[in-house]
């Protein structure tokens, strides 16, 4: 297995974040709340910019965004800013898009959600080196620890055998001329795609899971913060 000194091919960062997050019940998108001193994509586009693996970071805002102009946040891996779109999927395609002139077909693409500011060097180490030199790529993922029950009106109807579930986290990372065809093609067919690799495997590819840590947890709720600002306090 290849260090991450040893990978063949570059690896690119892209962070879709045209999103406004709304289950927070915020006044602005989630991904600029303040935590722990910065805005939560601050603290997500640090832990990139800074890994030393990562040649550079695609960011998708919305065309509409009016909160980033105001952070006055530069870095010289930080590449041009895309426009995104209406779903994650598009903003990811849009980012795709925009890197088509650095990118080359073999190239990694890690798709890193804005608001998981708490990804650490280490984890993005196992995750490049697990993955390695794997045809398709792979995700961050960790078993589920609870008892799952499935319920369509609050009333349980069945529990869900967990021995073979898991929760998918981010980044994600794919080839990128394959991530950019399995996208484009559920896009174009109206399939549901909640994250990269569901694009994957609406094509037939299996992704490899990569156990990651529970730390490395997506800022969906307001009483995620309190954790989140406990975390980055002390990391």
């Amino acid at each position: 297995m290849d260090s991450i000194e040893e990978q063949k091919n570059t690896i690119w960062a892209l962070v879709p974040a045209a999103g406004v997050g709304a289950r927070m019940a915020s006044d602005k998108p989630k991904q600029y709340l303040q935590v722990a001193g910065k805005t939560l994509i601050e603290h997500t586009l640090l832990s990139l910019l800074d890994f030393d693996g990562i040649a550079g970071v695609q960011l998708c805002l919305s065309p509409n965004d009016q909160y980033w102009t105001e952070l006055d946040f530069h870095h010289d891996s930080l590449l041009p800013i895309a426009d995104g779109g209406a779903e994650r999927a598009n903003s990811v395609l849009a980012g795709l898009q925009a890197l088509s002139g650095l990118a080359k077909p073999d190239d990694w693409i890690m798709v890193h959600d804005a608001a998981r500011p708490c990804v650490t060097k280490q984890v993005l180490e196992y995750l490049i080196d697990t993955v390695g030199d794997h045809d398709v790529g792979g995700i961050l993922a960790v078993p589920l620890a609870d008892t799952i029950k499935y319920s369509t009106d609050k009333a349980i109807e069945k529990t869900i055998d967990r021995r073979h579930l898991w929760a998918a986290q981010t980044p994600q990372m794919f080839r990128y001329a394959l991530l950019l065809e399995c996208l484009e093609k559920a896009l174009e067919n109206k399939f549901e795609i909640t994250d990269e690799s569901s694009a994957l495997e609406r094509s037939g590819y299996q992704p490899m899971i990569v156990p990651s840590s529970r730390s490395n947890i997506k800022v969906t709720y307001p009483e995620d913060i309190e954790w989140v600002e406990h975390f980055l306090s002390i990391n």
